[in-house]
């Protein structure tokens, strides 16, 4: 499993459009667990890519087409993460707040979600505080996540949740924050119920909920 989940890796890194569909497929074709695929295999690779652009090794270019490297190699491996013993779950609205255009973190929970049963609405990145609110009241999700991946556009994860007070909706939905800068002081002071600190802890959580809902 180990060589699979590596060669996922280095396919992103080198941003090889062409491998990674094969090496997806071959992944596929050797029973690796679809899941550790992404998260130990592309994922990892995405992780890499990220801290090669924050130490400059790396620019913007590199890091779009890393982004569109990963979604080939989601393409193959989607059908897989509905096996055997597949449960329709709860339902989660995912948005980049407005100002945000970064989407890996966020495409990378709906597709874990999705593994899971959960229905995801995905609404995309820079997204408008008022198509948030109004993607909740029409849609009566179990869970709101948010993301954001720039400091300066993480007050509007506030905005959002004052907007769903004001709507009379808050009470009725879980809000979940995500994104490298977002800390659990900050999602405590702007009243979201929980900051994750990665996909899998993210997921878990939604889970967590949604059993509790259950009971």
């Amino acid at each position: 499993m180990a060589e699979y989940l590596e060669s996922l890796k280095e396919g992103i890194v080198n941003l090889d459009f062409d491998s990674i569909v094969k090496l997806a497929k071959e992944a596929m074709d050797a029973g690796i667990d679809p899941i550790r695929a992404i998260t130990d295999g592309m994922a990892a690779g995405m992780r890499i890519v990220g801290e090669k652009f924050q130490n400059g090794e790396y620019f913007l270019s590199e890091l779009i087409v890393a982004a569109e490297v990963f979604k080939e190699g989601m393409k193959v491996i989607d059908p897989y993460i509905r096996g055997e013993g597949f449960k329709e779950g709860g339902k989660v609205v995912m948005a980049t707040v407005e100002g945000d255009n970064h989407d890996i973190g966020k495409s990378l929970v709906a597709t874990l979600l999705m593994a899971r049963g959960f229905e995801v609405i995905d609404l995309g990145v820079d997204v408008l505080t008022g198509e948030i609110v109004k993607a909740v009241r029409e849609n009566v999700p179990d869970v709101l996540g948010l993301s954001a991946l720039l400091t300066v556009t993480m007050p509007k994860m506030g905005e959002v949740i004052e907007a769903l007070e004001l709507a009379g909706l808050r009470g009725k939905v879980k809000v979940i924050v995500g994104g490298s800068p977002v800390t659990r002081e900050f999602a405590e002071k702007i009243g979201a119920d929980y900051r994750a600190a990665d996909a899998v802890e993210g997921v878990n959580k939604c889970l967590e909920w949604l059993s509790l809902k259950e009971r």
